[in-house]
């Protein structure tokens, strides 16, 4: 079968799962592959539970899996690969509609402007997003597979930790519009250095810089013009229809934001520049995000907003009303303390932001939980003794460290070889009374400590 006949399956049974343990009655079961599992070694079970067929890329016969006069075999469709399959249906799918499709990524701060976004639209139109950080090659086409004639438009997260990543992703995706929230240092094992994030995050521009040249109305950018990599990277590939915001007298932003202060929550003003119509109306947004590294986020959500024709009123109402609740730039009130949780990630640049938006803070007494930033390769011992540097640098007295990484750095402070060590420490010493940011890679179990604090 050709991707086309693929299809046409699918609109026969709209329903792809890729866990034997989920087959709803009618549905397709699709074998992927990961490093701890082959999908093709359950698909005879998946057809038994009641999937209608299944999609393998494997020859399921040997190994007796399912013997040649098995009357199962006319409804197992074998292909050369599963996970390519996968998303060449996910793209014909997403082709069924002719919607604005909005790909958001960058190396920090993608998930709460994708969730920001979203926000925004949902105000005005009913939009398709991306749950939770579903954002890979086997993410994006789920989320994909979710769109139906009743969305307006639709907002994808795209991640990536190799080159290329982004690329596929867009293919499979096809947007009509996106932006790169920014490009740091994470990922480095996997990108080679910090030219390779930006080739890699850049393949967003290429596809985009590809739309404009086949249409004026196609491939349209939103980006940051306080960002000298952004504009440097869009400026090589020729991007012309954009538009900007940021932060700067740059007399070519668009939608220019002020932080007005972070205490500890982010709140900032706003207001549309025009040189011909002159500017807009000033709007001031009190949020409940920390962290004023959030304010570029909430004005690419603002500028997104305006061109799809979004009232700002609403989008006022849209941001001051977001609550985050992914463990991302959120202030948890405990019967002890004040927790600033961004545990979910870490990189040399969120982690040097959460260090500076923390030293701004006007609240007191302070106190850090950090943990080891992963994946940073051959980089990693510098960058993690440069955070401990900022850390002194900016006054930060009371630091747990956490990992083997942090470990090995020249300083003061404590170090924890894990997080059950702090989980020991936390309740034995039962610290009260402080403002409290944890912060770390996901592997590290930070998001474990809010509950015993």
């Amino acid at each position: 079968m050709d991707i086309k006949e693929l299809y046409q399956l699918y609109q026969q049974h709209p329903c792809i799962t890729t866990d034997s343990r989920d087959c709803p009655e009618g549905s397709i079961f699709l074998a992927l592959k990961g490093e701890s599992f082959n999908g093709n070694k359950f698909a005879v079970q998946a057809l038994e539970k009641g999937c209608a067929y299944a999609i393998v890329d494997e020859d399921i016969s040997e190994g007796n899996l399912l013997p040649p006069s098995s009357p199962l075999l006319p409804r197992i469709i074998k292909v050369d690969d599963c996970l390519q399959t996968f998303k060449d249906l996910a793209r014909e799918h997403r082709r069924q509609f002719n919607i604005p499709v909005v790909a958001i990524t960058g190396t920090n701060g993608k998930t709460t402007t994708k969730e920001l976004v979203a926000a925004v639209l949902s105000e005005q139109y009913n939009v398709l997003y991306t749950q939770g950080n579903f954002n890979n090659d086997v993410g994006v086409p789920k989320t994909l597979f979710r769109l139906n004639k009743e969305h307006d438009i639709a907002v994808v997260e795209m991640g990536a930790s190799h080159p290329g990543d982004i690329k596929t992703l867009v293919e499979t995706t096809e947007p009509t519009c996106g932006l790169i929230t920014n490009v740091g240092r994470a990922h480095l094992q996997g990108f080679g250095s910090f030219e390779g994030v930006k080739r890699t995050k850049g393949e967003l521009y290429d596809f985009l810089a590809s739309q404009q040249k086949e249409d004026f109305e196609k491939g349209f950018l939103f980006i940051n013009e306080d960002d000298h990599d952004l504009q440097q990277m869009a400026d090589e590939r020729g991007l012309i229809f954009r538009s900007s915001y940021g932060l700067g007298d740059n007399e070519d932003i668009t939608v220019k934001g002020q932080v007005i202060s972070c205490a500890p929550f982010l709140k900032f003003s706003w207001f549309v520049h025009d040189e011909e119509e002159g500017d807009s109306e000033k709007y001031i947004i009190q949020t409940h995000l920390i962290g004023s590294y959030n304010v570029y986020n909430m004005l690419a959500a603002i500028s997104v907003g305006l061109y799809f024709d979004v009232d700002e009123e609403l989008i006022n109402q849209a941001l001051a009303n977001y609550v985050p609740s992914n463990n991302r730039s959120q202030l948890e009130e405990t019967a002890h303390n004040h927790l600033i949780v961004d545990a979910y990630n870490a990189n040399p640049t969120s982690m040097a932001a959460a260090l500076k938006n923390f030293r701004d803070m006007e609240v007191a007494p302070k106190m850090a939980i950090l943990g080891d930033m992963r994946e940073l390769g051959d980089a990693s011992a510098e960058e993690h003794q440069h955070a401990v540097d900022l850390m002194k640098e900016y006054g930060l007295e009371k630091v747990w460290l956490v990992g083997d990484e942090f470990g090995k750095t020249a300083c003061d402070y404590r170090k924890f070889k894990d997080v059950e060590e702090v989980k020991a420490a936390i309740k034995e010493e039962q610290p009260k009374d402080y403002y409290i940011l944890i912060k770390g890679s996901n592997g590290m179990k930070l998001f474990q400590l809010p509950e015993i604090l």
